[in-house]
Parts: C-alpha cells; structure tokens; sequence
C-alpha cells in the first residue's frame, strides 16, 4: 500500500488504553522480577565479556552458551559439524509455507501434538522461530522442548515468548510479535548428546527449528534449563553498543584522520601483524541521518518516566539525547540524573509532521566513577503532554563521545524498557509516530552517495577479504539509518559512529583502505582501529590452520528473472555468519510492491543437491512477519525493527532515492552459523519464484580459508553395477527400480532420472578415506518418498550413531542428506567397511547413490592445543 507519512496510528488525544493485549502488561511484572534475578543490563564498558570458555571440540564451534560467550573465536573452522533446519516450507515448491498448515507438522502424536523437529544423535537446537497471526502465537497453545529424552522446556508458546519463563528464557533471547514485528523467536541455544524433539499442542502453521549436528559427543554438555546464563542475557542486551567480545590483551587504537578525493583511495596505518582487529569506528560528518523514521513512544501529563541506563565508569561526562514529536507545544520537564538536577527537556512552538532531537550533557562530577546512572524526568507544563520515544546515551572517553546505552521507548519495546527499569507515571498516550528529520534533500542524496560508493577494502596477509560500500557493512545500504546489532552498529545521533565488531585476524600484515568511487570529496572524517597482539595466529592461519580469514563479500544488481539471488557463492572451507541487504522493489503502485518478500532463502553446502536449509519467506529469514507488520499500529507493514541477530534497519517509499518500496535488514546467525567444507551456495529467491523484479544488494559476513577442510574420496552409483561390485555393495531384502523426480529448492524445476535402491536390511559397502582423516561424512542420495527412514551405521563393525531422516516430500522426491562418522572410526585408515541396518519398523532404506567425504580439517591441531 502507499506509504502515509507523518503519521501517528493512535490518535493524538486518545488516553493510554485500559486493556492491552498480556505482552504489553507483563512490563510491570517484569521490573521486579528482573531486578532479583539479577538481569538488569550490565556497565557498557566496565567488563567487556565473561572470561574465555573451553576451546572448540573436536571440530565444533563453541557449544551452548559459550556460543555467546567466545565470540572472539569466530573464526574458528568447523569441520565437524553440520547445520540443518525443520520448517513449515511448501513441499511442492509453490507458496503454501506455512498459511493452511500443510507441511508444518512431521505427524502427529496419537493425542494430536505436531512433531516439529526430531533428530538422533549429538547436536544442539540452535534457533526457533514461528508466526501465527501478525500479533500473536497463542493460537500454537504449549510448546514441548525434549533433550535426550528429558522435557526441559514445556508451557505456553505465547508466554515463553513474552518472557514470562524467566531466564534464560527473556528478551532478547526470547523475543514476541512487538520485539520483531510480527514473528518470535527463541535464541537459547539447547545442546543434546543423544536426541532432541519439539512438539506443539497445535499445529503452529509457519515455523523453523534449525539445530546442529555433530559426529560425536565430545565437548557437548546437555542443556540445563536451571542454567540462567544471566552473563549472556547482560551481554546480549548490550547489542549495537558495547563490543560483545572479551576484552583482548594489550589492545590499541589508531585513530586516523580522512580526506579522500573523488576517485581517490587513502590508507590507514595499521600495526604489523599477527594481530587481531577487534573493532573499526568510522565517523563522517557528511554524512547524515536519513529523514523518515517510524518508532513508537509514550507521553505523560502530570507525572513523568525514569530509567537506568550504562555509562563507561571512566567517563567525563554523559549526554542524553531524547528523540519526541515538536507537534505537542511548549513541553517542559525537568530533568535528575542520580538526584541531581541535570537540565530540562523544552520545546516552543509546534512543528507538525517531524521529529525533532534535543541532548542534555550532565557534568562529570554527577557521573564520574559509575557505570549505572539513573534518571528521571517530571512534567513541568505543556500544551497538551511531554513524549518520549527514544534515548541514546553517550559517555565521553578520551575526549570522544561513545554510545554506552540506548533506550527504545514504547508499547512495542515493552522489554528493553523492563530491561532499563522503565517507569511512567501520568501516561495520556503510547503509539507509533512515521515522520521525518527536517534534513535538506541535497545532503540526503549526497550521504547516500557517500554509503554506497566509499568501500572499506581490507586485505589480510595478501588476500583481500573486505570489499563493501561502508552503508551495508556497518548495517544499512539505504542511508544512515539507526543500525543495532551485536557485531555492528550505526549511531544516528550527531556525527554518531559507525562501528564493527567483527573479530579480524591476520599473521602478517593487514591494509585497510577507504575506496572514494562516490564523487564526493571525504572531508572532516576519522577512523579508529584496535587491534591486539595473537602470536598464536601464523600457525592458526596457515593452510589447514584451524582459523580463516574475515570476510565481507558485496554484491548488488537487478535481480535475474527466475534465478535466485546469491548472498554468498564460494569455495573453500569457512563459516558463513549472517548478511546486511538491502532490496529495492521495481513493482509499481497498483499491485503488491513488497511482493519481492514472498522469496525463500535456500543453503547448500558441499555440492549437495539439496538445500540443508530452506526458508518460508524472505520477512522470515529476518526473524519477523508478515512483511515487518506493527500489528497494533493499524497493522502498517515494512516497520523497522532491531534485535540483536535480526532486524529491519530502514523503510522507504518513492522517496529519499528509492524510486518504489525499499527496505534494509540484517541477519546474523551466530549459534546457526554455517560451517561448509568445500563450498557454499546461499541463496534467497525475490518473490515466490524469484519472478518479482528489484534491486538487491547483500554483504555477506564469514570467515574461511581457500583450501577446502572436506575431499570426496570415494562415490558409489548404485545404478552401475561395476560399482556396485568394486565397493562390495550388498543389501537385504532389496527392491531396485528407478525415479524420474526433482530435488528441493532451486532444483525443483528440473526433473532427474536415476536409479533407486530400497533394502528393508542390512546394506554394506566398502569407501576409501584419506589416511589422515578427521573423520567421514557419507552423502546419501535417496528416495523420500517415504519419510521417517532410520537405520543404524556402523563402521568396521563399530557402532558409529544412528542416521535418522524424518523428512518425506511427496513431490520433490529425491533427497540429498549427510551423517557424519566419528574420527575414532577412521582416523588411520585408508578404506573402512560401512553397514546401514534399518530400524525394526522403519520403512525401507532408500539410496540412489553414497559420496564419502573425508574429513582433513583442524581437529588434530585443535586436539594438540588441548593436550
């Protein structure tokens, strides 16, 4: 629909409401209760991070909660696991994702609760996501999480969403339909040794389940639900304003003056390696913020609000910056912060249809040496009320004003204001105001070009890695929109910073340059990097290392009529992390302009066929709904919002440069990180079937190494029978016979003949492996015409776990799946014997064709360094 500017959903004059849906009333409940567990937000820069967890495992990344906790690690290579996901996608490769229910149960129990998600084996769920309507999941009912055969998380979808679990079950880990416009997640990563279930009471229509899978147990400690985590909820709130890191030993920043030319490059020193950079600060003066902003607030009449907020304990000063609406005349209210009178919030003269900042610095004397300060404001008089709907504090450091906290006010952050002890007396209205910035067009136009054409280019130890325009890496490609994440940030206060976090190590030397392609003249900007010395890194770097280089791959383009765009094509081994995009829409008025959002996102990795994860909608993969929808604001679509793993960064129609519909969002996923051996294609389709036209852009963030960490080895066709004869293939109880059918995803439009096999015992074969392997992963392609198939594996008559499928698709019948073989299987050897039993009751075992991939990656470093 058109975009309405200047709007305010909720009228004026109208008094708070009376009744709120359970979401908007749990605020009052929370503040207590987060205060005695202990999860009000931590200092911003008094500790940095918890100390340093175990080292990774046997091939794995960090499991559980040192997910979050070393997150100075991720560049470690993760050859011993595999990432794969559940979801309520259309199993015919039409659009039905999730609307009628279809395909979003596995089964169903004899007591009718869906079977979301179920795998044998060691592994973790990492992330959940549903929607349901646009406002709510209470329609799903309970929620059963099983964990090697223990229930350990059972209740209310709706209110473990809300929160109201209690840690580690709280926002943002939890987030509802307010946190994330119109979808909830659950971000509590959920380790198992043996096996996991989720169930529903009802079926929950559209929903994701992605979990890991590993080859062994080892390093993997069940989930404690009794574990609060409560570091990691303090750390978590943190996002987009401190470094989530640990602090790194012997860190230093360079700060460095730019003037760059158009057309011209400038360089920025940067200290001899091995180092690790841990965090670039960009300001551009030129630069600045984009016009229109949606965000939601309060107001209050006689009375007032209060909040905490963090400030750096070294600080030598503090600002407060309130973002308010100057239609309301002469607004005045005084201003304490820790009891002391700090200034007044005032506003004369109404100005419609705009937003307007005013900051408050407080003297160091009333700040110094504290990490938390407290402030409240009173109403003093105004034509009508005193509103409120944002507050970004600074704390000067070193002279430089740094963000320390940001307060996000009103009904839909009804959360992060529990989580700042958010208080209001005298409320008169809450709701969402879409106005714009008083900015002069001709600096929007020039700030846009400034994001789009000055590319931070960094190459390390002679590989350029990083190549993107500075909007889309630091979080927005549209224009300098507020950007809030846990590795990147973008301060949209005056000359507020862009900031990365991104860990990015090197053994010898790094280069990092600014790349003037804007025609623009740079003036008046600065950049400050902090490194820290790691002797560890020239080993840890070198071919076959166990670290990968940083990463940043841009790319923009009209979108191709039926190809999917590529967020990331590459080969090699690495770690793909998440993805800052931006989508510019070409549909005219008159029909659906945000139809490019009806894409799926697909992964494949090592040559596989079939995607390992397959989305339901591009809204989705961003961890929202229903097209970014504020159900409670007259269910407006393309709102904003920010988490610390997804959001929705900026909105614009027919103006500010985007000539139809244009949205920015991000996508990090660190606890669903997906590790690749030898290549990855990640791909997301624009519209249903990549048939809507726009312009995409995409920075994909990952780390890797050139050489690959996976090899195929050996590959039987068991349509050749001199293959099946060279690898001694035998199956019991076999039925050969052929299929003509297609795979999942992109390859759902091209047919496949192939021969089939289904034995109902036991099947063995002969692979060779390399020598020094690290372990196998054997590649099945098969028949899922039939789901549910589980059969146990053994290699050289050692038990080596249980390959359970519980995936069937009646129309894209062939299947591409993996399982992987412990390293104390094959370590050593250079063939082994594999035997597949089927599971008494099971259906037949089903394969076409087996790929063997040996596994040469950097668990014999890692086992090294352990010992």
């Amino acid at each position: 629909m058109p975009e309405c500017e200047g709007v305010l959903v909720v009228p004026r004059k109208s008094p708070a409401p009376e009744r709120r849906r359970n979401t908007r009333r749990l605020a009052a409940l929370w503040l207590p209760l987060l205060a005695v567990i202990g999860l009000v937000i931590a200092p911003a820069q008094a500790t940095g991070a918890p100390a340093l967890p175990q080292a990774a495992t046997a091939g794995k990344g960090p499991v559980g909660w040192d997910t979050y906790r070393s997150l100075d690690g991720l560049a470690r290579m993760r050859p011993g696991e595999q990432l794969k996901q559940f979801s309520s996608f259309d199993r015919a490769g039409g659009n039905d994702d999730g609307f009628e229910g279809t395909y979003s149960c596995l089964r169903n129990e004899t007591d009718g609760r869906c079977v979301l998600a179920e795998a044998a084996g060691p592994g973790e769920i990492s992330t959940m996501w549903f929607t349901y309507s646009p406002d709510s999941i209470a329609a799903i009912g309970a929620i059963t999480v099983e964990i090697d055969g223990e229930v350990v998380l059972e209740g209310s979808l709706q209110d473990i969403v809300n929160g109201a679990k209690g840690a580690p079950f709280v926002w943002p880990l939890v987030g509802n339909s307010a946190d994330t416009m119109g979808g909830s997640v659950i971000k509590v990563p959920m380790p198992y040794t043996k096996s996991m279930r989720v169930t529903t009471q009802n079926n929950p229509h559209f929903y994701h389940v992605t979990y890991r899978q590993f080859a062994d147990a080892e390093g993997v400690t069940a989930f404690d639900p009794a574990d609060q985590a409560t570091d990691v909820v303090e750390g978590m709130r943190g996002y987009g304003v401190w470094d989530p890191k640990p602090a790194a030993q012997g860190a230093e920043a360079q700060a460095t003056d730019l003037a760059i030319a158009a057309g011209a490059n400038q360089s920025v020193p940067v200290t001899a390696g091995p180092r690790s950079i841990s965090e670039l600060r960009l300001r551009l003066p030129q630069v600045v913020t984009s016009p229109q902003v949606y965000d939601d607030g309060r107001a209050y009449g006689p009375g007032g609000s209060g909040f905490s907020a963090a400030v750096a304990e070294n600080n030598e000063g503090v600002r407060i910056t309130r973002r308010y609406d100057p239609k309301i005349a002469d607004q005045r209210a005084t201003v304490a912060v820790e009891g002391q009178p700090a200034g007044e919030w005032t506003h004369g003269a109404s100005v419609p249809e705009a937003w307007a900042d005013q900051a408050i610095e407080v003297a160091p004397a009333v700040t110094a040496g504290k990490s938390r300060i407290r402030v409240e404001n009173a109403f003093v008089s105004s034509s009508l009320d005193v509103n409120e709907f944002r507050y970004d504090v600074h704390s000067k450091v070193g002279g430089e004003w740094i963000r320390t906290d940001v307060l996000d006010v009103g009904p839909n952050h009804a959360n992060e204001e529990a989580a700042h002890e958010y208080t209001i007396g005298g409320q008169r209205w809450e709701g969402l105001g879409v106005f714009r910035y008083p900015v002069d067009p001709a600096a929007v136009t020039t700030s846009d070009a400034i994001l789009e054409g000055l590319r931070l280019r960094i190459t390390f130890d002679g590989q350029t890695t990083v190549d993107s325009p500075i909007g889309e890496f630091f979080g927005s490609g549209l224009g300098k929109y507020e950007s809030r994440t846990l590795t990147h940030s973008i301060d949209t206060t005056e000359n507020g910073a862009f900031t990365s976090w991104w860990p990015m190590p090197y053994a010898e030397n790094a280069v990092v340059e600014l790349v003037n392609e804007s025609g623009v003249e740079i003036t008046g900007g600065s950049l400050t990097l902090t490194s820290a010395p790691d002797a560890s890194l020239p080993g840890a770097l070198a071919p076959g290392g166990p670290l990968g280089h940083f990463h940043a791959t841009h790319d923009r383009g009209d979108a191709v009529q039926g190809e999917e765009w590529k967020f990331l094509a590459a080969e090699g081994k690495g770690v793909f992390y998440g993805v800052s995009a931006s989508m510019r829409g070409k549909m005219p008025a008159e029909v659906n302009q945000l139809a490019f959002l009806e894409g799926d996102e697909r992964v494949y990795v090592d040559g596989s066929k079939s995607p390992s994860v397959i989305g339901t909608g591009s809204e989705d993969f961003y961890e929202s709904g229903w097209y970014f929808m504020d159900a409670e604001a007259g269910s407006r679509e393309a709102v904003p919002y920010a988490m610390p793993l997804a959001g929705a960064v900026g909105s614009e129609s027919e103006a500010d440069g985007c000539a139809q519909r244009c949205l920015g969002a991000y996508r990090l996923m660190i606890a669903d990180a997906v590790p690749f051996g030898s290549g990855i294609e990640f791909d997301i389709e624009h519209g249903p079937d990549s048939d809507i036209a726009a312009d995409y852009g995409s920075t994909s963030f990952w780390y890797g190494q050139s050489t690959p960490n996976v090899t195929e080895t050996d590959a039987i066709d068991l349509g050749d029978d001199a293959s099946r004869t060279e690898h001694g293939y035998q199956a019991a109880g076999e039925t050969r016979g052929t299929l003509e059918s297609t795979f999942e995803g992109k390859g759902d439009r091209t047919p496949v003949a192939g021969a089939t096999s289904s034995a109902t015992g036991a099947v063995s074969f002969t692979a060779a492996v390399s020598e020094d392997n690290d372990g196998l992963r054997l590649h099945r392609v098969s028949d899922q015409g039939e789901a549910f198939q589980r059969a146990a594996v053994f290699v050289d008559d050692q038990p080596a776990g249980e390959w359970y499928q519980p995936l069937g698709n009646a129309s894209s019948r062939w299947l591409e799946d993996a399982f992987d073989v412990p390293a104390a299987l094959t370590k050593g050897k250079s063939g082994v014997t594999v035997r597949v039993e089927p599971v008494g009751g099971a259906p037949a075992w089903s394969a076409s064709s087996y790929r063997m991939l040996s596994l040469n990656g950097p668990v014999a470093a890692e086992a090294a360094d352990r010992d």
